[in-house]
């Protein structure tokens, strides 16, 4: 099948109706009813959420930080960037400077916005804003009740091999390993 040109407004859909079937703690369930570009009806399911941020911590050696987690919903302990969601209203660089500090004890004298990433667009409103944490300073950590977490120091070097072979599987932790290896000049 070949590639169809049209202009990018002849693909929006139109909301006609909107309901919020689901109001949790993390995010809402909301189904559309839309109008298709071709006019016919369908609904959409999607998980409305206020975003993250996710922060990786590089040392002056080279070395990053990350942390182990178990996640349900893998049944398996992940290895990730330090991250948390945004309260209402909160600044995403505020929100990765508490991040790294709950969760690894580190304060980042430098916080550099590296972009934004779309989890998983087709349900999802969730836009996690990336940063790379450097002239770390070492405090307490303070992980949030229930939240269990062990931090690993690695080599940059060896976050990007790992990344590579697909020992690490988290995407967020993935942009940013690559994000930082470019910029480092690893």
């Amino acid at each position: 099948m070949g590639k169809i040109n049209c202009s990018e407004d002849m693909l929006f859909e139109k909301t006609i109706a909107s309901t919020t079937v689901f109001t949790g703690k993390v995010f809402d369930v909301e189904i559309k009813e839309v109008t298709t570009p071709e006019g016919r009806k369908s609904t959409r399911e999607i998980v409305k959420h206020n975003g993250g941020a996710c922060i990786l911590p590089v040392d002056g050696e080279g070395n990053c930080y990350l942390i182990k987690q178990f996640r349900s919903p893998f049944e398996k302990v992940m290895l990730e960037a330090p991250a948390g969601k945004l309260e209402k209203g909160e600044d995403a660089a505020a929100c990765a400077a508490r991040e790294i500090t709950e969760e690894t004890g580190f304060v980042a004298g430098r916080i550099e916005n590296v972009g934004q990433v779309t989890a998983t667009p087709g349900y999802c409103s969730e836009i996690i804003t990336l940063f790379i944490g450097t002239e770390l300073d070492h405090g307490d950590a303070n992980p949030d009740l229930n939240e269990y977490v062990a931090t690993v120091k690695m080599p940059l070097e060896e976050a990007l091999r790992m990344a590579d072979n697909g020992e690490i599987e988290d995407s967020k932790t993935l942009i940013l390993i690559y994000k930082a290896s470019r910029r480092l000049g690893i």
